[in-house]
């Protein structure tokens, strides 16, 4: 890290927004891809997506590229897609299916699990079993695939100690991707979660969303003191039913997860507050259980409700873009037409994505103008942006510690 970069976070205004340099400076971005992206733990894709043995995808994340395929152990792990001779792209599609991982360039074939298998004339003094496939980190929780390319990664345990509980109820390994919509968003990547992370423009901006969802920032942001009566007693008649509902947000800001009731008579996010799918996906004892709500940064933020489940991964691609995709997951046997329509399924949230889209653009053109001075968050509905620009800025000096004291 930089000694610019360290100046802006010694000059950051506590409860205000973050300096312009923080949104659309090439170097920050680079800052926050090396100490963040390629240091923690990533959200991937939900596990269904690998249906059987062979299937796999490809994700990218700054320079690297990176192949997560299920083994015919079904053991989903994760590898660097370059090819151990001469460093070709192996698996050149988003996702597919292949018995094998063989580099098309001169065909050098891995097993599911990273081992070369072959690699033709090499020599009789070759040896194929130093050449496997480069690792990544790879965890799967509940049904959600996480990654780390970092070489050491972080603990992971924590997090899924408490979470699981919170997960299992919506049985994730029955599931399959009804739909997934990918969108680039001309803005910084903590533009895209600052907007997520407040409720405050949403009555002005989400018409669809705000006809279900509450704008009530005891819910919408990060909960302070005593818990409001109403929500209480939602968490209890969640928790007797056997979901696990309380606010719990982890000491070190990186997550949080809570059912959180939707609007009275709301059960799900469609136009009229009905559910959207018959055959639900999960074991919610009834309709109106709310939505889980869980975020973990720096990559993903979920509604998990008691018909279907929505999971977001955020993407960052340059300074000012960002790739937002959104998936909805329901049952694996659910057939669509008869179990549910899949335009009443996602027409809410294809809408909000977009709307989001283009606050966060505005946003990060108002930001770009050499007028830009942060102004303060709001302590009332901002609190998920104060702790997320926390969260934010500690992490960076966390993670840039070693390297500081390393280069004194």
């Amino acid at each position: 890290m930089n000694s610019n970069i360290n100046a802006l976070i010694a000059n950051h205004q506590p409860g205000h927004g973050l300096a312009q340099a923080f949104y659309n400076n090439a170097d920050v971005f680079q800052t926050d891809l090396q100490e963040i992206f390629y240091k923690e733990w990533l959200f991937a894709i939900p596990a269904c997506e690998l249906e059987k043995s062979g299937s796999y995808v490809t994700q990218q994340i700054g320079t690297y590229n990176v192949i997560i395929v299920r083994g015919s152990d079904d053991v989903i792990r994760a590898f660097h897609n370059s090819c151990r001779h001469r460093g070709s792209v192996i698996c050149k599609a988003k996702k597919g299916n292949n018995p094998k991982l063989v580099c098309p360039y001169h065909q050098w074939t891995y097993e599911l699990d990273g081992r070369l298998l072959w690699a033709r004339d090499m020599g009789p003094d070759f040896d194929a079993s130093k050449h496997g496939l480069k690792t990544v980190h790879c965890r799967e929780l509940a049904g959600l695939v996480y990654i780390c390319l970092a070489d050491e990664a972080p603990d992971f345990e924590h997090f899924a100690e408490i979470t699981r509980p919170y997960l299992e109820v919506h049985d994730l390994s029955n599931a399959k991707v009804a739909y997934e919509s990918s969108i680039i968003e001309q803005g910084n990547w903590k533009l895209v979660w600052e907007n997520n992370r407040e409720c405050y423009h949403c009555g002005g901006n989400h018409p669809s969303l705000c006809r279900t969802f509450p704008d009530d920032p005891s819910i919408t942001g990060i909960e302070g003191g005593e818990t409001p009566a109403t929500l209480q007693a939602h968490f209890n008649r969640c928790e007797q039913a056997g979901m696990p509902a309380e606010f719990y947000l982890n000491a070190d800001g990186q997550f949080r997860v809570a059912r959180m009731p939707l609007k009275e008579g709301a059960e799900s996010y469609t136009l009229d507050g009905k559910t959207a799918v018959r055959r639900w996906l999960g074991r919610a004892p009834f309709a109106d259980a709310g939505s889980l709500l869980k975020f973990h940064y720096p990559t993903t933020w979920n509604h998990f409700l008691s018909d279907h489940s929505i999971v977001f991964r955020v993407t960052p691609i340059s300074a000012t873009e960002t790739e937002v995709t959104t998936k909805w997951l329901v049952h694996k046997d659910a057939v669509e037409g008869v179990d549910y329509d899949l335009n009443r399924l996602t027409e809410v949230w294809i809408a909000t994505n977009d709307e989001d889209r283009e606050v966060v653009e505005y946003n990060q053109m108002g930001i770009n103008s050499p007028a830009y001075e942060p102004g303060p968050y709001s302590q009332v509905q901002e609190s998920g942006v104060l702790q997320f620009v926390q969260w934010y800025l500690d992490t960076l000096k966390r993670n840039c510690a070693p390297q500081t004291l390393a280069a004194e």
